[in-house]
């Protein structure tokens, strides 16, 4: 199960469309509040459940995010799993991604350099060194919680810092985004659509990624971020909070800090944010460890792999 927001439900008709006899519809079958419901079903019928993060997995037991499911979810959860996603870590490779303007890796950070004056110039921004560039590729929508980032445009080209956003989504914020560009032009730059070329540039040219989402199963571009030392900002939900380290003294000292996590989906938290990572982008010598904790990260299948093949052999020993 990714995202249980999205549910197949359908009018009681489809059931004898269906084939399916008559008790299927039934509390603990297919029906779901007069509706027929093939994700509860699959929900109460599956030997066992896995979802796409560790912090989803318990998310989803809460009322607020298990979108009318939680209940069975909570009856159920002795059988569900939270195993989080990994990314394809040949494509998503700064020492070797074509698309880039310079590689580079961890012990060869100053190349990131190149890769933010060439996004610049391709994105219409002012080509300059001395203010951080954010970055985000996303769908434009209120779960992204992208809707913060408009209420906050103004405010960031003041910090001052620059905006390089790539997506598509809410016809509203499309529009809120496009006016800020042009209210802000050299400052800020959008990109409606999506350009599978452009989203790795913006993640090896852009300093730090915005993703402050209100609810996230899993989340594959804040692991693109960290492999790309481009550390992220986030909220703490679901796969983010699984796989950003708030960066602070104690975690610094562990070299795991790295990211910068907010608590709240408001645009005063995310401001904060915004402010603590500006502070700490300033001082060069902090930022660079902030990066390489990111990058010496693994986020390849590899560890997922091994949690489905468990998985696969609980569920063949829960039948057998």
């Amino acid at each position: 199960m990714h995202n249980i927001a999205f549910q197949g439900n359908f009018a009681a008709g489809h059931l004898s469309a269906l084939g399916l006899p008559e008790h299927a519809w039934h509390l603990h079958g297919v029906e779901y509040h007069g509706q027929l419901s093939f994700l509860k079903a699959g929900l109460q019928l599956a030997t066992l459940i896995s979802t796409v993060s560790p912090t989803y997995a318990r998310e989803i037991q809460d009322e607020h995010f298990g979108y009318g499911l939680a209940p069975l979810l909570r009856h159920r959860a002795g059988s569900l799993r939270g195993i989080l996603n990994g990314v394809d870590t040949a494509v998503w490779n700064p020492a070797g991604d074509p698309a880039l303007a310079a590689p580079y890796a961890a012990n060869r950070l100053a190349a990131k350099r190149e890769n933010k004056r060439a996004l610049q110039q391709e994105m219409g921004l002012d080509v300059v060194a001395d203010r951080p560039l954010f970055g985000i590729i996303s769908r434009l929508t209120h779960q992204k919680g992208l809707d913060l980032v408009l209420t906050l445009g103004e405010g960031i080209t003041h910090l001052p810092a620059q905006l390089a956003i790539l997506g598509s989504g809410d016809k509203a914020m499309e529009a809120g985004f496009s006016a800020l560009a042009v209210r802000h032009p050299g400052q800020i730059a959008v990109r409606l659509g999506f350009d599978e070329a452009l989203a790795h540039r913006i993640e090896a040219g852009a300093d730090s990624f915005l993703m402050p989402s209100r609810f996230e199963p899993c989340g594959l571009n804040q692991m693109y971020s960290l492999r790309y030392g481009t550390p992220p900002i986030v909220r703490a939900t679901g796969g983010l909070a699984d796989t950003v380290i708030d960066v602070s003294e104690a975690t610094l000292a562990a070299k795991t800090g790295n990211g910068f996590v907010i608590d709240a989906a408001t645009p005063h938290a995310l401001w904060l944010a915004l402010e603590r990572t500006t502070r700490c982008w300033h001082d060069r010598r902090l930022w660079q460890s902030i990066q390489q904790n990111g990058m010496r990260r693994d986020f390849s299948w590899e560890h997922a792999a091994h949690e489905y093949v468990n998985l696969y052999r609980d569920a063949i020993a829960a039948r057998a």
